[in-house]
């Protein structure tokens, strides 16, 4: 079944839906106010030189000068054991630098560059500098490693001075692909060198690639009907780039002029808003409850209201298989990462269960990132990971609650009136004063002056002092206060 690949473009963000048989499988979103600097290089110019820090600032066109440390300058290595230079041997100050920022601002600090240049590609990082063969560790079977490496080296001329580190999607490319990618690095990095010849420091000469270019370089294959873009300056980049790094993509790249918004044609924005929510609800009645924490990602699957035409076992079973399929597209949906560990309703039958994993395995085979399932558990749980790529969709679009601060739930009114009731009395220990006024939210100040108010009376006689009661309509469920008069 054929992919077609949507691409919503605003000046403030890139959203991309990967879309098979009219169904949403993949939802990808970059937004401009929080696109970084990481693997942007520039022609810089050397501001100022500390030999006591071992360290320089770089001016690369930055509100603040970006930071060099000694140990990112590739000049500084020294072969053969030689004893590395510090520093002011290698730099001066107003001297043009080629350089890369290894670490995007924080707060005060200023960016971390690096003098060692790394492109990254789809299967390979490419280093211009460092003739060295890597091989990314998530590969662990030596063979496969050996042959990998191997297979490059067949591709690379006997005069390549640079080097290459394989990434873990490489692990199963052939040649074909592997040579591809290599031409690629190659016409980049000599763009790069052609531009810095006659730069101009501070001077930006190569941005990281938009998600739009990505999409690409990434992830257009053989099965992939079309790229549809609404954007027509973005769509005319995206052919120039195509044309000078991708050629073979060109053909299916598409400008989408219809009158309806192009989300609107595969549902996109109503999948968006399925993909925040906990409840997954199956087609069977069954469901899917997802919670994400710190740790780890729950799936709970259950039988909801499915009732099957023959036996609880069947039921059962029917509901397992299709919760497999959906939460194998719902981790691509939610680009969920990490451990994750689903709860599939229980089934007596080895055979059963060994149809459900197996179906769960196919699904997961259509993943662009690294799966490891590692099968049922002694309690009955599938534990599986899944390769973190980059935040997750809700990470991206939401933020925790101010109200229950991410719990899920919050307080009940009754909690907080005792809180309220134990708080006055420490304070009437601690300060006096001559009436002690409560601020609440509506629910909880209409309890105290209705089911508790015996309470506020006891503790007013016991306190020898008033307290009045008074509704903050700005205030959550859980917040008070206790104004001393």
């Amino acid at each position: 079944m054929s992919d077609e690949i949507l691409i919503n473009v605003t000046p403030q963000e890139t959203r991309v839906a990967v879309a098979q048989g009219g169904v949403v499988q993949e939802l990808l979103i970059e937004r401009a106010a929080n696109r970084g600097l990481v693997g942007n290089i520039y022609m810089g110019r050397v501001a100022r030189v500390l030999p006591g820090m071992q360290s320089a600032f770089v001016e690369i066109g930055l509100e603040r000068a970006a930071f060099l440390h000694v140990a990112d300058i590739w000049e500084h290595r020294r072969p053969n054991g030689e004893a590395a230079r510090p520093i002011e041997k290698i730099l001066a100050e107003g001297q043009p630098l080629l350089v890369q920022v290894a670490k995007d601002p924080i707060g005060t600090k200023g960016a971390r560059l690096s003098t060692q240049i790394s492109i990254a590609g789809r299967l390979l990082v490419y280093l211009p500098h460092d003739p060295h063969i890597g091989i990314s560790q998530r590969i662990e079977d030596e063979g496969g490693r050996q042959a990998l490496r191997d297979r490059l080296k067949e591709l690379l001329p006997a005069d390549e001075k640079g080097g290459f580190i394989i990434r873990t999607i490489a692990e199963g490319a052939g040649a074909e692909e592997l040579a591809a990618d290599l031409e690629y690095l190659r016409h980049l990095w000599r763009d790069i060198r052609a531009r810095s010849l006659g730069a101009q420091p501070p001077e930006l000469l190569y941005q990281d690639l938009s998600l739009a270019q990505r999409v690409l370089r990434d992830m257009v294959g053989a099965d992939t009907a079309h790229v549809l873009v609404d954007s027509r300056e973005n769509f005319q980049k995206m052919a120039a780039f195509a044309e000078a790094y991708t050629p073979q993509v060109r053909a299916r790249l598409e400008h989408y002029t219809g009158e309806r918004p192009i989300f609107d044609l595969y549902n996109v924005e109503a999948e968006i808003e399925k993909a925040l929510s906990r409840r997954v609800d199956l087609k069977s009645g069954g469901t899917l409850i997802i919670d994400q924490t710190e740790a780890m990602t729950t799936i709970d699957v259950n039988t909801g209201g499915f009732v099957g035409q023959r036996s609880f076992d069947d039921t059962v079973f029917k509901t397992n298989l299709e919760a497999a399929q959906a939460i194998a597209r719902q981790l691509r949906l939610r680009n969920l990462g990490g451990i994750i560990i689903i709860d599939f309703i229980d089934m007596e039958s080895e055979e059963h269960r060994a149809a459900v994993l197996e179906e769960l395995k196919r699904a997961l085979a259509r993943d662009r990132t690294r799966v490891t399932l590692n099968g049922f558990t002694a309690l009955g749980l599938v534990e599986m990971t899944r390769k973190r790529t980059r935040e997750s969709l809700a990470h991206v679009l939401c933020e925790p609650c101010p109200t229950c601060g991410g719990r899920g739930e919050v307080k009940t009114a009754r909690t907080v009136c005792y809180e309220i009731l134990r708080e006055i009395l420490r304070e009437a220990r601690a300060f006096q004063a001559r009436e002690y006024k409560v601020l609440g939210a509506q629910p909880v100040i209409d309890l105290l002056q209705e089911d508790e108010s015996p309470a506020v009376a006891m503790l007013s006689d016991f306190i020898g002092k008033p307290i009045s009661l008074q509704v903050e309509t700005s205030y959550t469920p859980e917040q008070f206060d206790i104004v001393l008069m």
